[in-house]
């Protein structure tokens, strides 16, 4: 009997254990101690990062100092890092490649670090033409331009979408006809495709702020009006112009705030879709990441600035050459330059915004 009963026993604590883990979620509750003992340091400047390309070089330079009571924390498949930049207090985090990656670690981040601000940097594909490869650029606003209404075949521009009349779809913003792009235009039943058009999208976004479950609409994110008025102040910063010996850009690259920023989850490298982006929307910088950080500190209410380099222009033609691998260090190099003479300009108090949704753990 006193085996039976050691066994039942020992079955109800293994019971209790496994529900006392649940009751935790995926975040357990010796983790929650590490993120409130970390927390202790903030508040942050949140720094999101696509790639380890453009992280290392943060790593590797003397303005970062990572914190030594904790230096990072594995949460969830992502590595928060803690240090300093010049005395104020930051938090690292690489996202990986997409708009969903970006999106779901700036969301972990704000959820569970007290987060005053965030400043994003990486690399980026240039649609404007005036500038060159090298140029690291601040845009004022992001957009993502991959949600799309897909119009069929025998419709045009004068034709409602599906579900417009519900506001779920817009025409506001306008549409690429895949027939403009054809060759043959000049014969009509040659050019015609049945790919027709898509119509680009605003994001629904139910903010913080807001009542929930009430959808809001936003196309143009725009960046802190903060962060980006101290931006203008690192516009005359010298940064190298060769990768090599033998390898130099024409000039030297130059920082420059830019109207607007484009994303998608699209690689881009068509010089008639550069060419579209730029005439639609206005885009110089074109990349995968952005306004998706964007978008989720927008609705959380936390302020946020981009800085992007130009690696390369999207699709060819410039007289450089087209390739992205050869200026592709110097290109992110560029970024974490600017980025760490940028995050000690926003000072060291934690008046940015509340201490956010964090703060109750």
């Amino acid at each position: 009997m006193g085996g039976v009963r050691q066994q039942l026993m020992a079955a109800v604590l293994v019971a209790v254990a496994l529900m006392a883990t649940a009751a935790e979620g995926y975040i357990t509750q010796k983790t929650w101690g590490a993120i409130r003992r970390a927390n202790r340091a903030g508040p942050f400047v949140g720094l999101v990062v696509p790639n380890t390309y453009e992280m290392v070089p943060v790593l590797e330079s003397p303005s970062f100092v990572a914190s030594k009571s904790v230096p990072n924390m594995d949460i969830q498949g992502r590595r928060f890092r803690f240090g300093t930049i010049e005395g104020q207090s930051v938090v690292m985090v690489m996202t990986g490649l997409s708009m969903l990656n970006a999106g779901l670690t700036t969301q972990m981040l704000l959820s569970l670090f007290r987060v005053k601000g965030i400043v994003h940097w990486g690399i980026a594909g240039n649609a404007n033409e005036d500038l060159q490869i090298g140029d690291v650029t601040i845009p004022e606003y992001w957009a993502h331009v991959s949600l799309w209404n897909w119009q069929r075949f025998g419709d045009g521009k004068d034709n409602e979408l599906p579900l417009e009349a519900a506001g779920d779809y817009t025409r506001e913003y306008g549409f690429l006809n895949f027939s403009d792009y054809t060759v043959g235009q000049s014969n009509p039943e040659l050019s015609a495709n049945h790919l027709n058009s898509i119509w680009y999208q605003p994001e629904e976004i139910f903010p913080a702020s807001g009542e929930p479950e009430e959808r809001q609409h936003a196309f143009w994110v725009p960046a802190s009006k903060r962060y980006y008025a101290l931006a203008k102040k690192l516009e005359g910063m010298e940064l190298p112009a060769c990768v090599n010996a033998t390898t130099c850009l024409p000039r030297a690259p130059r920082v420059t705030r830019v109207s607007k920023g484009c994303s998608a989850n699209v690689f881009l490298d068509n010089a008639e879709y550069r060419q579209f982006l730029r005439k639609q929307f206005g885009c110089t910088p074109v990349e995968m990441e952005s306004a998706a950080v964007a978008l989720v500190a927008h609705t959380q209410g936390v302020p946020f600035l981009t800085i992007r380099s130009l690696s390369d222009l999207a699709g060819g033609g410039s007289a450089l050459g087209n390739e992205a691998s050869t200026f592709i260090d110097i290109a992110a190099k560029n970024a974490v330059e600017v980025m760490l003479k940028f995050v000690p300009l926003l000072g060291k108090g934690g008046d940015e915004m509340d201490d956010g949704a964090a703060a109750d753990m």
